[in-house]
């Protein structure tokens, strides 16, 4: 019993407090702004990545892999 409320806490807190920027932006007319998350992401996800390929080309060039 006590676990199904905790989850339902979870679910409520989500559905009722965290998502309500996105209920905002979902209902506004411009793409760019609907679509600034998925740019940060992918901002962050490419940064990443270049990092990683950085890090794995010192650790190959110093044999220590």
């Amino acid at each position: 019993m006590i676990t199904n409320n905790i989850w339902r806490a979870i679910g409520n807190f989500f559905t009722d407090y965290a998502f309500i920027p996105f209920d905002n932006i979902r209902f506004t007319e411009s793409w760019v702004i609907q679509n600034i998350i998925n740019w940060i992401f992918i901002i962050i996800t490419t940064v990443a990545f270049l990092y990683w390929m950085g890090q794995l080309k010192k650790f190959k060039r110093e044999g220590t892999e």
